[in-house]
C-alpha cells in the first residue's frame, strides 16, 4: 500500500480523531490519504504554532497523543514552541512533519541547503522531544510510528518529532497482515512494595498537619478519580501546583488552594506550617517552592512520588524517594489503606479554613480602581459550565489560578513550563475538539492574544462554542509589574512602544459576538452574557486598570510564606 495510507490507517487505529496542521507541499500526500480513507477531522489551522498548541491540549484532555502536522522549513520550525510546551509539561504528543526528497537532501556536503526548504528539523527539536526520528525509507515506517506512539505515551509522557520526506510518503510497503493495531501504554519500574506503603503510612498517622501537594502528573497518568479517592481515604487537605489544579473541585473539603509563586496566601501559609508533605506528581520546581528550598523543606518530612526518578531530590533535597506511576500507586494504597486507619485532624483543618478566611483572594489589592480581576474569575466561574478553561500566560493566568471555582469534570489548561504566550486561543480548538465539541472558556491577556488572533477564522468556521475571554489593561501587565519593582517603574516595551486594539472589533470581524465591560457593577451580567447561546462562540474584553498587579507574589529570595506586598525580595528574580 501507499506509505502515506498507511500513515493514515494507523493514526486512526491510535485512537485519533483530530489532526491540527497547516498545509505545505510537503505533507500533501498525507493530508490525501488522510481525508480520503480514514474518518479522522483534519483541523486546518493558521499558523503552525497554532497547530502545535492545539495538539498539545487534545494530548492533555484525552491521553491519546495529539497529533500536529507541518511542512518541511518554516512549517517545522513554527512546531518547535508547542513541542516545548508538550516536553516540558508531561503532554503524549506525535509531530509529524514533511521534509524535502531524500535525494534532494544536503547530507554530508557542506552547503546550507540544497532543496527547497530543507531543513534539519530532527537537531533542531532533540533538545525538547523524547524522540526524534528522521525515516530514510518507507519500509522503515511501521516501526518508526509504533516506536513514536509508545515513546509518547510511555513512563513520564512527552513529544515526539517523526520526519518524513515527500518521496517516502509516495513509496510503497506492505500492508499489515493482522491490521493496525493499537500501541499500548509502558509504566515504569516500580519501587513499591508493601513495605513502603506501610511506611508512608506510619509517617502520615506521626503527622499533625500533613499535606498533600499534587501536580500534573496526577492527571498526566490518568488518575484524577483515583486521586480523589485517595484523599478521601487518608482525609489529608491538598494544595496544588498551577498545573494540579483541576484535581480537585473548588468545593472539595480536602482543597486548601493554589501554592507557588503567585500562589493563595492561605496556602503558602498552609505549607509553611505544615509538618509532612506527599509530593504527587510535582517537579518542586522554583515557581512551586521559591528560591529558598532550605526553608521549603526545613521542618517537615517529605514523601515524594513520581515516575521520573530525575525530578525527585533534584532542587528539594532530602525527600524519601518512591518512584512509580501513580496508577500503580493509587491501585496499591486502594488496596492496602483503610480508611479507619487514618485522623481526619480537625483542628488543623479547622486552622487551614480560618486561613483562608483571614487572607481573602479578592482582598489582596484593596482599593483597586476599575474591575477586581481575582472578583471577575469568581463571577466567571459561577455563569456557565462548560469544559473547562485555557489560561494564557501572564498576570490574568494567576489570577485565574487564584480564584476560579472549577466544578467535578471541569479541567484548567495552562503552559506551565514553557510559559508560552498566544497558548491558550489555539489550545481552545483542541480541547474543545477533544472533548466532544463542549463550551470551553480561555482566559487572555491582550499581550498574548495578539499573538495568535488569526485562530479566530479557525473558531468562526468550525463554529465552536470557544468563550473567549480578554483582560485588557493595555500593557503586557506581569512584566509591568516587574518593572515596577526592579527598574523604577520605568516601562520599555511593556507599556511605552506597546498598545493594543479593541478586541470587539477585531472579532467582530470574524462575526463573532463581542462585549465589553468596565464598570465592576457589571461585571455578573457581562459574564452572564457569555452563555446567552451556549453553543456559539463569543468574546467578552474585560477592561482592566493599567496599573493593578497580581498579588500575592513570592517576594523573591524569602521563604515561600512571605509575599508581596507585605514582603519585599531580597534580591531581583531570574526566573
Amino acid at each position: 500500500m501507499k506509505a502515506s495510507d498507511y500513515i493514515a490507517r494507523f493514526l486512526e487505529a491510535q485512537g485519533v480523531t483530530h489532526i491540527f496542521e497547516m498545509s505545505g507541499g510537503m505533507i500533501t500526500h498525507m493530508l490525501d490519504s488522510l481525508q480520503q480513507l480514514t474518518a479522522i477531522d483534519i483541523v486546518s489551522m493558521h499558523h503552525e504554532q497554532s497547530a502545535s498548541f492545539a495538539a498539545d491540549a487534545y494530548g492533555r484532555v484525552t491521553g491519546v497523543p495529539g497529533v500536529a502536522m507541518a511542512t518541511s522549513g518554516p512549517g517545522a520550525t513554527n512546531l518547535l514552541t508547542g513541542i516545548a510546551s508538550c516536553f516540558f509539561d508531561s503532554v503524549p504528543a506525535v509531530f509529524i512533519t514533511g521534509q524535502v526528497n531524500t535525494f534532494e537532501q544536503k547530507g554530508d556536503r557542506g552547503i546550507r541547503q540544497l532543496g527547497f526548504q530543507e531543513t534539519d528539523i530532527a537537531s533542531m527539536a532533540r533538545p525538547v522531544c523524547k524522540a526524534c526520528y528522521e525515516v530514510k525509507d518507507a519500509l522503515e515506517l511501521p516501526q518508526v510510528l509504533e516506536e513514536a506512539f509508545r515513546v509518547a505515551l510511555g513512563d513520564r509522557p512527552g513529544p515526539v518529532l517523526v520526519d518524513i520526506p515527500m518521496n517516502v510518503q509516495r513509496g510503497d510497503i506492505p500492508a499489515p497482515t493482522a491490521g493496525f493495531r493499537r500501541v499500548g501504554r509502558e509504566g515504569v519500574p516500580s519501587e513499591l512494595t508493601p513495605a513502603v506503603l506501610d511506611e508512608l503510612a506510619q509517617a502520615l498517622a506521626a503527622a499533625s498537619r500533613p499535606l498533600i501537594l499534587v501536580g500534573r502528573g496526577v492527571r498526566a497518568a490518568g488518575q484524577v478519580a483515583a486521586f480523589r479517592e485517595f484523599v478521601g481515604h487518608v482525609q489529608v487537605p491538598v494544595v496544588a501546583s498551577l498545573l494540579g489544579l483541576d484535581a480537585l473541585t473548588y468545593d472539595d473539603p480536602y482543597r486548601v488552594g493554589y501554592i507557588g509563586a503567585y500562589g493563595n496566601r492561605w496556602a503558602n501559609m498552609a505549607l509553611g506550617s505544615s509538618d509532612f508533605i506527599l509530593v504527587l506528581g510535582a517537579r518542586l520546581d522554583i515557581r512551586q517552592t521559591g528560591a529558598d528550598t532550605k526553608y521549603f523543606k526545613e521542618g517537615r518530612t517529605i514523601y515524594h512520588v513520581d515516575c521520573d526518578p530525575a525530578e525527585i531530590n533534584n532542587r528539594v533535597t532530602g525527600c524519601r524517594s518512591v518512584v512509580a506511576d501513580l496508577a500503580d500507586f493509587f491501585a496499591l494504597a486502594a488496596r492496602y489503606y483503610n480508611p479507619a486507619d487514618f485522623d481526619a485532624r480537625p483542628e488543623w483543618r479547622a486552622e487551614l479554613r480560618d486561613l483562608q478566611a483571614q487572607w481573602p483572594d479578592t482582598q489582596e489589592q484593596p482599593g483597586i480602581v476599575g474591575i477586581n480581576p481575582n472578583e471577575f474569575m469568581h463571577a466567571l466561574s459561577r455563569s456557565g459550565q462548560g469544559a473547562g478553561y485555557l489560561a494564557d500566560v501572564g498576570n490574568h493566568q494567576q489570577w485565574a489560578a487564584q480564584s476560579l471555582e472549577l466544578t467535578a469534570e471541569q479541567l484548567f489548561l495552562t503552559s506551565g513550563g514553557l510559559g508560552s504566550m498566544g497558548y491558550a486561543l489555539p489550545a481552545a480548538l483542541g480541547m474543545c475538539f477533544a472533548a466532544g465539541r463542549q463550551p470551553v472558556v480561555t482566559i487572555s491577556g491582550d499581550g498574548g492574544f495578539q499573538m495568535n488572533m488569526q485562530e479566530l477564522q479557525t473558531i468562526a468556521h468550525h463554529q465552536l462554542p470557544i468563550k473567549l475571554v480578554v483582560l485588557n489593561n493595555n500593557c503586557l501587565g506581569m512584566i509591568r509589574q516587574f518593572q515596577d519593582s526592579y527598574f523604577e517603574g520605568r516601562y520599555q516595551s511593556t507599556y511605552w512602544g506597546y498598545s493594543a486594539p479593541d478586541f470587539t472589533k477585531i472579532a467582530a470581524a470574524y462575526g463573532i459576538p463581542t462585549l465589553t465591560v468596565s464598570e465592576p457593577d457589571k461585571v455578573a451580567e457581562a459574564a452572564a452574557w457569555l452563555w446567552q447561546n451556549p453553543q456559539q462562540p463569543a468574546l467578552l474584553q474585560v477592561m482592566i486598570d493599567t496599573h493593578v498587579n497580581c498579588y500575592p507574589k513570592l517576594a523573591f529570595g524569602r521563604p515561600i510564606t512571605e509575599m508581596e506586598p507585605f514582603a519585599k525580595p531580597l534580591e531581583m528574580e531570574g526566573t
